[in-house]
Formats: structure tokens, sequence, C-alpha cells
């Protein structure tokens, strides 16, 4: 099988040759500096090009953000840059303008998904997650109760955004998956009520996701932390899975998938394994094994790798990836 009918079979509880192989996430610089000490080719920096020289499969994502990149940042990480109507209508400038969408960079990776050499995957930001970094952590929880107008403009220009800039992208290289970043769940769950994601998300994401299942586009919310109590919560909304699913915040996929059969997943092998060996990560592949034989699920690490692997751990890693994606398949439950 190629990349993209591999994708697309798995994601669909179909039968396959094997599992992909991906590492979603960005490598850290501190573990591809720790690599590069350790015999990795000085040259390689990309992400992509780490990942060929790997083995991985060839996975291209594009992040298309509604904030222009001349707009003025945050004084620090989680601070904001509005606090009412106001601000917003002076940043709106640097807002879901469509200059943000590379077109050169899309058309470039249109022939080889064409050649199905390439799957293609498209960013876009949640109605959780786009609020938040224009008010600012703190003051977005609070804008449930003290701005929800403006909450519901924001995501109101927002899913209009979005709905644009998947039309554009579908006219010259149809992405075979969509992850909306949210982050919306901590080590304890999400960080908003049931209540508040039915009144300022759900009516965005049910504006979006039929577009998306038109389109034969699988939709996959990107959210750390323990994301259990929120997956009925977008499965009711149409999307079609959930990353990373952190097992050190005490997700557990296998129970999740009790109750979920017909969700996707991405991530879950615990990277706070991979630094103590080859026995601990077999150990770790075999507890995924079960939900790896039923289809609908990428095993990946749960978040990025950490600079505490050295890079003879993490290419026994990838021994033990490739083994268990072939066994998971040879070995495939209905």
């Amino acid at each position: 099988m190629n990349h993209v009918e591999r994708f697309r079979a798995l994601m669909d509880f179909k039968p396959v040759d094997r599992l992909p192989m991906i590492e979603w996430a960005d490598y850290w610089d501190k573990t591809i500096d720790r690599w590069h000490a350790e015999g990795l080719p000085a040259d390689l920096k990309d992400r992509f090009d780490i990942r060929a020289y790997f083995g991985l499969d060839p996975y291209r994502q594009y992040w298309i953000r509604p904030k222009h990149w001349e707009a003025p940042n945050p004084a620090h990480y989680g601070a904001g840059l509005i606090a009412n109507e106001a601000d917003y209508e002076a940043i709106h400038k640097y807002l879901y303008r469509k200059d943000v969408f590379n077109y050169d960079l899309v058309r470039r990776c249109a022939e080889p998904h064409q050649r199905n050499e390439l799957v293609v995957w498209l960013t876009i930001e949640g109605f959780f997650w786009y609020p938040r970094t224009l008010f600012g952590i703190e003051r977005h929880l609070y804008a449930f109760y003290d701005r929800p107008a403006l909450m519901h403009r924001m995501n109101e220009e927002l899913v209009e955004f979005h709905l644009w800039v998947v039309d554009e992208m579908c006219k010259i290289c149809k992405p075979d998956f969509v992850t909306f970043a949210e982050d919306m769940s901590y080590n304890h769950g999400p960080m908003l009520s049931k209540d508040c994601f039915d009144e300022f998300m759900a009516p965005y994401y049910r504006r979006i996701t039929p577009v998306l299942r038109e389109q034969g586009i699988v939709s996959i919310v990107d959210s750390d932390g323990d994301v259990t109590k929120v997956v009925p919560w977008f499965e009711e909304v149409g999307v079609d899975g959930v990353l990373p699913l952190e097992r050190q915040a005490g997700v557990d996929l296998a129970d999740i998938r009790t109750r979920h059969p017909r969700f996707r997943f991405i991530g879950h092998f615990d990277k706070m394994v991979m630094k103590h060996g080859e026995e601990a990560m077999g150990a770790e592949f075999e507890r995924l094994l079960p939900v790896m034989r039923q289809g609908g699920f990428i095993p990946s690490v749960d978040h990025q790798t950490p600079p505490d692997v050295c890079l003879e751990h993490y290419r026994v890693y990838l021994g033990l990836l490739r083994e268990y994606c072939q066994r998971a398949a040879k070995e495939r439950t209905p």
C-alpha cells in the first residue's frame, strides 16, 4: 500500500499492510541538539528531513493561522492582546486575512499527494484555543461569563475563515486530515464545563465538521492533558478523533475505545518510558497492541520526544515501532 491508501484505510477501520509510522509532533530543539552530538548528521535540522532520515512516513503539516504574522505579539506566554470589544476592533485588521494562505507552498505538495507519496495534514485553530490567544489565559476563562457576545463574534468569524481555508485548500490539494488546535484539557480534565462547550464551541464545530466529512477529510482535535471527558463532547459535534492522549495525564486509550469504538486516535505511546531502553519500550507497545489491532489508531509518541532520550534509544524505539505496526496489521481484529 502507498502512504495515502494506508492512512485512509486505517482511519476507515479497514485492513492495512502495516500501520503508519509517524512522529506527529515536532522534535524538541534540545533533543535534536543531543542527537547531533551523538551522531545525527549535523546538516539535518529540518523536521521533515529528520523524519525522512529515520525512515518515518512522509506526512506534511500546514498550519494556517487566522492571526497575521504582522500582528503584535503578547508580552509573554499566556498574556493576551485584548481585554474588550474595542481592543478586538483595534487588532481586527490583522485577523482573518487571506494573504496568510501560502498558495505556492500548498501547490508544492499537490503533485506528490496526487501520486499518493505524501499524506497532507491541515491544522486550524479551535474555538477554545483561538480566543485564548487573543484574550490571554486568565482573561479568556473570565470571558465566557464577562464577554459572551465577543466570544461568539470571534468564533463566528473564525469558522467563516476556516471554511474559506478548507475550500481553498481543497481546490489545490485536499488534505487527508485536519487537526483543530485546542489544548483545552490539563491533567485533571477539561478547563471548561460541558455547558460552556455547548454554548461557545459546539455550534461552530457543527458548522465545519459536516463540510470536512463531505470532502472525506478526517477531523481530529489536538488537546493535551486528560481528554477522557471531552471525547463524547467532540463525538457529538461530528469530530472523528483526538490526539495525543497523554499517558502521564492518566489517559487510558483501551477504556476510551471500549466506550467509543469508532473514534480515531493518534499518539498515546508514553514518552517517559523511552529513556529506559528496549524492555520498557517493548512493554509499552504491548500495552498499545490490542487497540492497534482494531484499526483507527496510529501509535506515536504522546508528545514531543524529550531530550532525555538518547539517539540509540530512539533508534530502538523506531525498530519496535515498525515491528509492532506490522504485527498489529497481521493480527488485525474486527
